[in-house]
């Protein structure tokens, strides 16, 4: 991904930023004059990114859509079904995932896990129609996106559902649990982030109002049925063997209030049939998820590989 163009007419140079899932953000200058791009500044870390690669793909979604995906992992990471991977997605308000660097994802290629990201319908990759795609009536076309990225890495062999884990934040949480209701049996793990859990009463906390354009409202006798019928909240079912499932939230989420997380967490422990864990991590003195101290993140990170490592059976280096 390349950002960060500043400049006024008449400008001869400017500076910009290049990243990717496996080059850290660097700063180039660029001369108008000359068209060269040189290295201005790059970032040193203790990371040989040599023996990992990003692989661009497409897979087929339930209705015949192409459906792109990123895939980061070991150069030489076997195709027999054993990968511990994270499927990552988002898929609403016209947000776009584009590729960019996160320390966050070096520690689980190191350990041999493989890093996927699905640009499901509802983001903005592909514009306003990619949006519509996935919005009010739409919406399940995004949970039929993730659900078939997650059969198509199984399917090519890069790992099986006892190794595959799957992770979102926000609205990504909504997506998160959703296709955990939706099909419990495709997933090892699960880590539903500050999700929206009751589709049927957002609106009525905090921003929820906000986002009625994306989602609609449950008092439009038109989107209570769209609503109920994925909702995660609602459509957990007692007596279902649902994957380890760690819930996130913050005691200060004013965006997405923490009361989403609690009584989905403690729904999902009351319908669990297995024996499973399914665990609810708060973070206190924090909110939806910006502005955290790096030492915040960096605990966050840690118990999500730790929870992530035991439920998928992964060996301590």
């Amino acid at each position: 991904s390349v950002g960060g163009f500043h400049g006024h007419p008449g400008d001869t140079e400017t500076y910009y930023v290049f990243t990717s899932y496996l080059n850290p953000s660097e700063i180039y200058h660029y001369d108008f004059t000359t068209g060269e791009s040189t290295l201005f500044r790059a970032p040193e870390i203790d990371f040989d990114f040599t023996r990992y690669v990003t692989e661009r793909l497409f897979y087929t979604s339930k209705d015949g859509t192409k459906v792109p995906l990123f895939m980061v992992r070991a150069a030489d990471a076997p195709r027999d079904g054993s990968n511990p991977t994270v499927l990552y997605g988002y898929g609403g308000f016209n947000i776009s995932l584009g590729p960019r660097f996160s320390t966050s994802t070096l520690p689980w290629l190191e350990q041999g896990g493989i890093y996927v990201v699905a640009n499901i319908r509802g983001g903005g990759e592909y514009g306003e129609t990619w949006h519509e795609a996935g919005m009010l009536k739409n919406k399940q076309n995004g949970f039929d996106d993730f659900i078939s990225a997650a059969e198509y890495l199984i399917a090519e062999g890069w790992t099986n559902p006892n190794k595959l884990a799957v992770f979102g934040g926000s609205n990504g949480g909504t997506l998160v649990g959703t296709v955990v209701n939706q099909r419990p049996e495709l997933f090892g793990a699960a880590i539903p982030a500050v999700g929206v859990m009751d589709m049927l009463r957002f609106q009525h906390f905090t921003i929820g109002w906000a986002w009625v354009s994306d989602y609609g409202s449950s008092e439009d006798p038109e989107m209570f049925p769209v609503l109920k019928a994925y909702s995660p909240y609602h459509n957990l079912v007692p007596g279902t063997e649902y994957p380890a499932v760690m819930v996130t939230t913050a005691d200060h989420d004013d965006r997405v209030v923490p009361g989403h997380s609690f009584k989905y967490a403690a729904r999902l422990q009351a319908c669990q049939e297995g024996n499973l864990p399914t665990l609810i991590r708060i973070q206190t003195k924090s909110g939806h998820g910006a502005g955290k101290p790096t030492s915040m993140i960096i605990e966050e990170t840690a118990d999500r590989y730790a929870f992530l490592h035991r439920v998928l059976g992964m060996s301590s280096n």
